[in-house]
């Protein structure tokens, strides 16, 4: 997946090929200046801090580059630069059967495919977001890149397939040995609370295009 290093280099790299320091992109982007000051890039303690998809969309808006530009500027030297192919599917597709493997790997030859930089789990995939009831953290159109291998945490944004080809993005609050309980993104839609037995599988969200 992409590292914390890599992310920032592309900020930084983006606004330098428009002409701007990170400051000015930020402020170009309707964001606080010090958004993307090198001090915010880890908290006191020492633990790494990212820049939010949301302020990522914004960047890539005012500055009018596209995803592919924004994934070129990943630092190479740390593997973002390269490119791999990664199945891509409708999330209103991805409950029916023949996509996925019982592990949440996809399979099949119905996928279409993106080029993406920089992802070390050979399973990843990508999720276009259909509808509103992921906004507004997710919107209509949105794509999302999912990796299968990924660790999940608590507070992790995840995907959850249900056994009856349900299909969901949602925030992990709780995992126990018997159900988790999931977070809706929109605050119109209801929380989730799911025994296991009725959980397919669950998957990270890594990255988010919008």
């Amino acid at each position: 997946m992409l590292r914390h290093s890599s992310v920032w280099h592309a900020v930084d790299r983006l606004a330098r090929e428009h002409g701007l320091s990170t400051s000015g992109l930020a402020r170009k982007a309707g964001l606080d200046p010090t958004t993307f000051n090198k001090s915010k890039r880890t908290t006191r303690d020492g633990k790494l801090r990212w820049p939010s998809t949301e302020s990522i969309a914004k960047i890539l808006s005012a500055t009018g580059a596209s995803l592919s530009e924004w994934v070129s500027y990943v630092d190479e030297t740390e593997g973002g630069g390269v490119y791999r192919n990664v199945p891509l599917i409708g999330f209103a597709q991805a409950g029916n059967s023949g996509f996925f493997d019982d592990a949440g790997y996809p399979v099949g030859g119905s996928w279409d495919e993106i080029p993406f930089p920089g992802l070390n789990d050979p399973n990843a995939f990508a999720l276009e977001i259909n509808g509103d009831s992921m906004e507004p953290v997710f919107r209509d159109g949105d794509t999302i890149i999912v990796a299968p291998h990924a660790s999940v945490r608590r507070g992790d944004r995840v995907v959850v397939k249900t056994t009856e080809g349900e299909v969901m993005a949602k925030v992990l609050i709780r995992r126990t040995a018997r159900h988790i309980d999931l977070q809706s993104l929109n605050t119109a839609h209801e929380d989730r609370s799911l025994d296991l037995t009725q959980v397919e599988w669950i998957s990270r969200i890594v990255w988010a295009s919008q």
